[in-house]
């Protein structure tokens, strides 16, 4: 599948793969500024953002797009970083094909399973809940989701999922049907087998609990050149809580010669 993509820079290429719900516009701040060192080259996954919707909606068929966009715009060896749900992306794909990836920085996820979180499934009922088929402005289309999402910063983030489709008629870009049947079997998964012993970065927040005490031995065990770093008082959501923290400690591990 090809997949849309936004890319600042120039240099070796660095590919950032958003989490879910999330779009390329996201990461586009840290985009730019690591474009001054690098290819910053970030894709809106399947069934999100501007690329196409298909059926399929698994680590599998993610993990092939993510290929066919190494083969197609790099010289076959990248650099990746992924973050929660393009954090597993990345994982796969580094036990996967090691050879490909120069280095790796896992956002906030790790390699154990998840069982299904009601928040995702919440999340996703708050946006089927829009009535889309009438008229609505972005204004209104916030409040109606406020009645379900209490956090401002959800909301907004939710809402660059929306677009006008046509005149005066709003949508989502998101595949939230295809999505909503998949969550079960995403959280199900675990990780790849094989290792991957080139030079990697696992960042995780200090409010978050998504990269637990317990979880490190399991990610020593499967990447030995791995450094975990954890940014204080940032949730899950590391590179927008702590930007600059977390900024400092991704350019300084993708610059340094190792």
């Amino acid at each position: 599948m090809k997949l849309f993509f936004r890319t600042f820079g120039i240099g070796h290429p660095l590919i950032i793969l958003h989490g879910l719900y999330g779009v390329s516009d996201n990461w586009i701040t840290h985009g730019k500024r690591l474009g001054e060192s690098f290819r910053v080259i970030i894709p809106d996954l399947r069934n999100h953002g501007r690329s196409p919707h298909n059926s399929r909606f698994d680590f599998p068929s993610m993990e092939q797009d993510i290929l066919e966009l190494i083969e197609e715009e790099t010289n076959g060896v990248v650099m990746l970083m992924g973050h929660s749900l393009g954090g597993r992306i990345a994982i796969n794909l580094a036990l996967h094909h090691p050879e490909l990836i120069r280095k790796l920085v896992v956002v906030d996820i790790s390699l154990r399973q998840y069982p299904p979180q009601r928040e995702h499934l919440d999340l996703i009922d708050a946006m089927r809940s829009l009535d889309l088929s009438s008229s609505m402005s972005r204004k209104d289309a916030e409040k109606q989701l406020q009645q379900r999402i209490s956090s401002l910063k959800l909301r907004q983030f939710l809402m660059k999922n929306l677009y006008w489709r046509e005149r005066g008629l709003l949508g989502w870009r998101l595949n939230l049907p295809v999505i909503s049947e998949s969550l079960p079997a995403l959280f199900d998964g675990g990780p790849a087998p094989g290792t991957y012993s080139g030079p990697a970065l696992f960042i995780r927040g200090g409010e978050s609990d998504y990269i637990r005490e317990e979880d490190l031995p399991a990610i020593y065990e499967k990447f030995p050149g791995a450094t975990v770093r954890t940014i204080l008082g940032a949730t899950h959501w590391v590179h927008a809580d702590n930007p600059g923290e977390f900024f400092q400690a991704v350019s300084s591990f993708l610059e340094t010669d190792q």
